[in-house]
């Protein structure tokens, strides 16, 4: 026996290399071929590797790629050995529809937070289905459309407060404003008060308090690439190592928003007690009811199913509404403005509404500018130039990964086995000429309205775009601070243009844009100029909007 083990390591010394090509070459067909995926169009060495949709990412921009593919080869593009993507709307009710049985993939895993050295799976990146279930049970009633009127109080704080710095640092100086560095200031502390009944305190100093952004920013960087093979997070950010060296306090390895999140925790723990009133919005004279901001909701939650709502969730729900509510909001605030100032006659229209709204009486605040979610409601222009900045600048830039239950399924006319990653990406869908029109590259907010002719027909027209909208998600794991970015979106939108003129410090100049998973826009300069806002005229009637 002694002989035969010297033989072997003789042999594989002497022959390590053809014996290590002969691994490789092998590994590599069996790639090529993985569950029948080589009948799928797309990059030979995707079809090798995961390394060629790491880089692909790594480069920040694979939604063009994404585009190029589809474009030249049809509906389903194979993006990875065991990875497909799909552009056919078809796909998304099967892929995200209720009780399908997908699950998300481990490209979500990566993005757990960690909190001394503990990961926090949470609604956003848990690959369980039943564990999703039951979190979800637990805070829904929270981010539901009829809880906004309880945050509103909230985001106006912050958004008067927005308001009013906007006019102090940067009004009237050429110097301009970084627009996307500033909106995510805004959706940061706006999130902050509502979650926590506290502002980080961005939008105050007008700085990256405790380097949180550039923390995310960097995270981000890091997550989408690594998310194409995520077993090199276990090497890396996720090593056992660094994290057990954590759990025994040698490390911190601790999120920088997460350590925020704690601290409000301490605040209200051991016992639940309400959130402090926000201060009134306009008259001091009618002080407002205590409201509840969502971490006393979700401690109340807590109590009401400790055997499933931990501490630990609590702190999960509490770190994950910063992560991406806060990054996707600004992402999308700053598409609108970005396409509204790219097109001056989709700006002058909407300014046209907002000034006759304002004539009309519609607007309760006169003084500054703020615009009720209520009010928002009934500009018509306004919701569709949101809308069309959504389609096309959606906040995710990657396909939404999900993994085909056994023994398989039909996706859009193709059975693919179980096992299978596939996915949509909004970048693809929101851009498909059967639902958007030949013109899908052009940012046309009246694509948004009942057009002139048969009334039942447009309307359905534009119920099928509202329905393939996918910059939030579909199915069971839409976003649910979904309402919450929504009601920020459609406040701040009109109360800026109420208050300000905003034009491009250099309209030269396009902006960047850098695909970390999200989508987000650097070199976005512009100055503010303050503006009269327009004031009610009695013979005008608020019902003739």
């Amino acid at each position: 026996m002694h002989g035969i083990t010297e033989s072997l390591l003789e042999g594989l010394l002497r022959y390590w290399l053809p014996i290590a090509v002969t691994l490789v070459l092998a590994w590599l067909v069996r790639n090529r071929y993985h569950n029948g995926l080589n009948e799928y169009p797309g990059p030979f060495l995707a079809s090798l590797t995961d390394w060629w949709r790491f880089f692909d990412v790594w480069n920040r921009r694979p939604e063009i790629t994404h585009r190029s593919l589809h474009e030249k080869h049809g509906d389903v593009v194979r993006l990875g050995p065991n990875t497909l993507s799909f552009a056919d709307p078809a796909a998304l009710k099967t892929i995200y529809g209720l009780n399908k049985g997908f699950i998300k993939s481990d490209f979500y895993i990566v993005q757990q937070a960690v909190v001394k050295g503990n990961r926090l799976p949470s609604l956003f990146s848990t690959t369980d289905n039943t564990f999703h279930s039951q979190f979800r049970r637990c805070v829904n009633s929270a981010f539901s459309m009829s809880a906004l009127v309880q945050y509103e109080p909230f985001v106006d704080n912050t958004t008067k407060l927005f308001l009013s710095q906007t006019r102090k640092l940067f009004a009237a100086k050429p110097e301009g404003c970084d627009l996307t560095r500033w909106l995510q200031f805004y959706a940061f502390d706006v999130i902050g008060e509502i979650t926590y009944s506290k502002r980080h305190g961005f939008v105050e100093k007008n700085e990256d308090i405790d380097g949180i952004i550039a923390y995310l920013t960097n995270l981000f960087l890091y997550v989408a690439p690594i998310g194409q093979i995520p077993f090199l997070d276990r090497l890396v950010l996720k090593n056992p190592l660094y994290l057990k060296l954590a759990q025994w306090g040698f490390i911190d390895a601790t999120f920088p928003v997460a350590r925020f999140a704690r601290a409000r925790m301490a605040e209200r723990l051991p016992e639940l007690k309400p959130a402090p009133a926000p201060a009134p919005a306009d008259d001091a004279n009618e002080p407002l009811l205590p409201q509840p901001d969502l971490l006393s909701k979700f401690l109340a939650a807590r109590e009401a199913r400790p055997e499933f709502m931990t501490d630990t969730l609590v702190q999960t729900m509490a770190v994950s509404m910063a992560f991406a509510g806060s990054e996707t909001t600004a992402i999308s605030l700053s598409a609108v403005f970005y396409y509204l100032l790219r097109n001056p006659a989709a700006l002058a229209r909407l300014r046209a509404e907002l000034d006759h709204a304002s004539r009309a009486g519609l607007f309760h605040d006169t003084h500054s500018g703020l615009v009720t979610w209520s009010e928002s409601q009934k500009l018509p222009y306004l919701d569709a130039c949101i809308k069309e900045a959504f389609r096309l600048h959606p906040a995710a830039g990657l396909p939404l990964e999900r993994v085909v239950p056994e023994p398989g399924m039909d996706i859009a006319g193709r059975f693919v086995k179980g096992g299978t990653v596939v996915g949509c990406s909004a970048w693809i869908i929101h851009r498909r000429r059967e639902i958007w029109g030949p013109d899908v590259d052009a940012y046309r907010p009246e694509r948004w309205l009942p057009g002139p002719g048969d009334h039942d027909a447009e309307e359905k027209r534009v119920r099928e775009m509202n329905g393939m909208l996918f910059q939030f998600g579909m199915g069971s794991r839409t976003c649910i601070g979904k309402n919450i970015s929504l009601l920020e979106i459609y406040k701040l939108v009109p109360s800026l243009l109420r208050r300000f003129e905003i034009k491009f410090q250099d309209p030269n100049k396009e902006w960047e844009l850098v695909n970390a998973w999200f989508v987000k826009q650097n070199n976005f300069w512009v100055t503010f100029d303050v503006r009269d806002i327009v004031q009610p005229q009695k013979s005008e009637k608020t019902d003739a909007l």
